[in-house]
């Protein structure tokens, strides 16, 4: 009897492309029968806020989080060559191009094949996020929960 495998990434970055490689290596990983968690945590928390403007009750400095970061995946900004927003358009462009598919769809297929999707409950409450703005069917847990899926990883990633 084989063992499972399993690969956790750690999604700090908010940046559109690296985050795209870290759903490429997860839906990989998962194609070849590992059991996946993403931990998204600080700006990688971006990548799982829904695309609506969801009201919500926060304070002063939660709602200027709220309003300077991207809402959703497919409004985050790119690590090089951003370009005052071209730059994603123009990488946009060429996945479209190349008929690749979109970080949103990305997300997508990890919810599909069972991908643990985590939200950092500490990260959260530091910039004031609220179940209601990120994505459905995720999870929601700290920094423990994500160590005890990575004891038994046997990739472990930090992206």
């Amino acid at each position: 009897m084989t063992e499972t495998k399993k690969t956790t990434i750690v999604l700090f970055s908010g940046d559109y492309d690296k985050a795209m490689a870290a759903y490429i290596i997860a839906n990989g990983a998962a194609a070849y029968d590992h059991e996946v968690t993403i931990f998204h945590t600080f700006w990688g928390l971006n990548a799982l806020r829904k695309d609506d403007n969801i009201s919500t009750k926060k304070g002063f400095l939660e709602k200027m989080f709220g309003k300077m970061m991207p809402r959703g995946a497919d409004k985050m900004g790119i690590s090089k060559m951003n370009y005052a927003g071209i730059g994603p358009k123009l990488i946009k462009n060429v996945i479209k191009k190349h008929n690749a598919m979109t970080l949103p769809q990305l997300i997508a297929l990890a919810q599909e094949q069972d991908i643990k999707l985590v939200a950092c409950t500490m990260t959260m409450d530091l910039l004031g996020l609220q179940q209601e703005e990120l994505l459905d069917n995720i999870e929601y847990a700290g920094v423990a929960a994500y160590l005890a899926d990575a004891e038994d990883g046997n990739v472990n990633l930090f992206i």
